[in-house]
């Protein structure tokens, strides 16, 4: 990052992951906070450890954290039992075919000598059940391709990964070494059973497709790790999600699709999922605004894709998370899905300045050798300025309240007029009775390009047990731009 930094570099593209830890021992926080004081973007992938809560990484505020949803594509293949069941899986295979006729069916967990048999470990099958059967595997506990090699590798024809509940529906395509389709829990779940109850179960898998259109779209990836921000709580994360799942780009020729030494095959494309993906999707983006915004800070980059981001459909139905079937919540998105069009001109901008993140490190109470590990630089906090993480110049908010008493909290924004003289109105949307909100002021009347503004929101909470979240939305418009920044409730 640091050769980044002198090679004169515009953007960080950081498809890395790292440790969950205070900033000044976390390298990529401490990298990126050099970039950010040089003017540099950097976004980073928010984790694939979804969707357990607070399971994110790269959390700093001077990095833009990405978390990954999916396209409206998708590469279908046939399952078809025995019993003429169909059902729909994803495949990336595209080798030598199954027949056209059934073959015998089994699954993992009764054909292996392992009491985690149904995960497919190395050496859990035993060959003389598999061979010559296609054979149902759990995802989960090792990699999704080495399941197949190990299938194969016992003797077995083809493979069927089944999602747990872990995973719901989510369905990931691979690059099979063998004739394999992954299906969602639901269906995973009848096609074991249907093993469990016929005497000579068997299934055929077909060719893989290419559909497009698929919906709804996007719906956030099961993957995509979920805030809230395990290290500042006071921050909201993850800012943003993007394309992240079954993406299409090139690929080395060093090695095979699925990244193993088994797999001899060379392509120049690939397909692969993760927030890995969706981070240089938003590094690409960042690109398209610096170009066309050339004086704009990497805070004010960041601020343009959050607020113009969206959370719902087009038919106002909000977007889904595809771990529960259900609406999907700010701490899987963020401020929303990227949208390309609407960044360019957001309107308004919450800029941030390395003083800025300076004082939220005083705001942290780190000791000047810890504010020193993290920006590398000297810097004292000073004793008679009262520093707090409510009137830090994020993008969106963050109010943590302590249960069991009523609260009343304000946070102080400052935002910044990008674009021509324009009136703004606020608009407050709120998802949980527990919070009352209010802004003053209301109206914001802005004479001239880059002209600040600053307004104040005060949360009034009534007591609540520890555990619950809640979710509401501030927003700020001129009648053409929507300005608008997620707010996450925390109990703790």
């Amino acid at each position: 990052m640091d050769r980044a930094i002198a090679d004169g570099v515009d953007i960080m593209s950081m498809s890395i992951g790292g440790h969950i830890t205070e900033y000044y021992l976390d390298i990529i926080a401490i990298g990126a906070f050099t970039a950010a004081a040089h003017g540099i973007f950097v976004s980073c992938s928010a984790g694939n450890e979804g969707p357990e809560a607070g399971s994110l990484l790269n959390v700093a505020p001077w990095i833009t954290t990405v978390g990954a949803g999916t396209l409206d594509r998708d590469f279908p293949a046939s399952i078809t039992l025995g019993n003429n069941m169909r059902f729909t899986g994803v495949t990336l295979y595209n080798g030598k075919q199954l027949s056209n006729s059934t073959v015998p069916l089994v699954y993992g967990g009764r054909v292996s000598n392992s009491s985690n048999g149904s995960l497919c470990i190395d050496g859990s099958l035993i060959p003389e059940k598999v061979r010559g059967k296609i054979v149902v595997r759990d995802r989960g506990g090792s990699d999704r391709v080495e399941k197949g090699v190990v299938v194969k590798a016992a003797g077995g024809v083809g493979m069927i990964l089944a999602n747990t509940l872990t995973f719901g529906e989510e369905l990931l395509a691979d690059a099979h070494l063998l004739p394999s389709a992954a299906v969602g829990q639901i269906a995973g779940d009848s096609i074991k059973k249907y093993i469990s109850f016929d005497p000579n179960p068997t299934a055929t898998i077909g060719p893989g497709t290419t559909m497009l259109g698929v919906q709804p779209s996007p719906v956030v990836a099961a993957f995509s790790s979920r805030g809230p921000n395990p290290v500042t709580p006071a921050i909201f994360k993850p800012d943003i999600i993007a394309p992240g799942v079954n993406i299409l780009a090139g690929w080395t020729g060093e090695v095979g699709p699925t990244g193993l030494a088994i797999d001899q095959r060379h392509v120049n494309f690939n397909i692969v999922s993760g927030t890995s993906m969706s981070c240089p999707h938003v590094s690409g983006l960042a690109a398209i605004l610096k170009a066309a915004h050339p004086e704009w800070s990497p805070a004010a980059i960041k601020s343009a894709l959050m607020t113009t981001a969206y959370s719902t459909y087009p038919n106002s139905e909000k977007i889904k998370d595809v771990a529960t079937g259900g609406p999907a919540t700010p701490f899987d998105y963020g401020a929303g899905h990227v949208d390309p069009i609407a960044a360019l001109d957001p309107g308004l901008v919450y800029d941030t300045t390395i003083d800025d993140y300076l004082g939220f490190l005083c705001a942290l109470n780190y000791t000047p050798s810890q504010i020193k590990a993290t920006a590398q630089t000297n810097f004292t906090c000073q004793k008679s300025k009262k520093y707090t993480l409510g009137d830090f110049n994020y993008p969106s908010f963050s109010v943590p309240f302590q249960t069991g008493l009523r609260s009343t909290v304000k946070y102080t924004r400052t935002i910044t007029n990008v674009g021509v003289p324009a009136t703004y109105k606020i608009s407050l949307y709120s998802q949980t009775q527990a919070v009352k909100m209010s802004v003053v002021p209301a109206i914001l009347s802005f004479s001239a390009q880059y002209e600040k503004k600053s307004y104040t929101v005060t949360f009034r909470a009534i007591s609540m047990p520890p555990g619950p979240t809640g979710f509401a939305r501030l927003e700020w418009s001129d009648g053409k731009h929507i300005v608008s920044s997620p707010i996450a409730y925390i109990w703790t």
